[in-house]
């Protein structure tokens, strides 16, 4: 199940504080049941002194297998501690919605 497996990788390489992980395929076309698309909201403070840019970089490095076995899309939300501590009540973790949805 690719949603377990995100999970560790990130789990495992980026020990957060918060994640989620949401399959989000269903709000895409295609047939029911696949995992192509997914939310990943992530706190860590291994994203302290990094971009933004670096954030998904490091993220889409640690997902490469997925990426290339058939995961088609990531909507990431990236932020350090003290980023989510600050403004966590405030934030938009919604994603787009999808141009192409059935």
């Amino acid at each position: 199940m690719r949603e377990q497996k995100i999970t560790e990788i990130i789990n495992m390489s980026l020990a957060p504080s918060h994640l989620e992980v949401v399959n989000e395929s269903d709000m895409h076309q295609g047939p029911p049941g696949r995992e192509t698309h997914f939310k990943l909201v992530a706190v860590s403070d291994k994203f302290d002194s990094l971009s933004r840019v670096e954030r998904h970089q490091l993220v889409y490095k640690l997902l490469e297998s997925e990426l290339q076995s058939g995961l088609h899309a990531l909507a990431l939300k990236l932020y350090s501690t003290n980023e989510w501590q600050k403004n966590k009540d405030n934030m938009n973790l919604n994603s787009p919605d999808c141009s192409h949805k059935k």
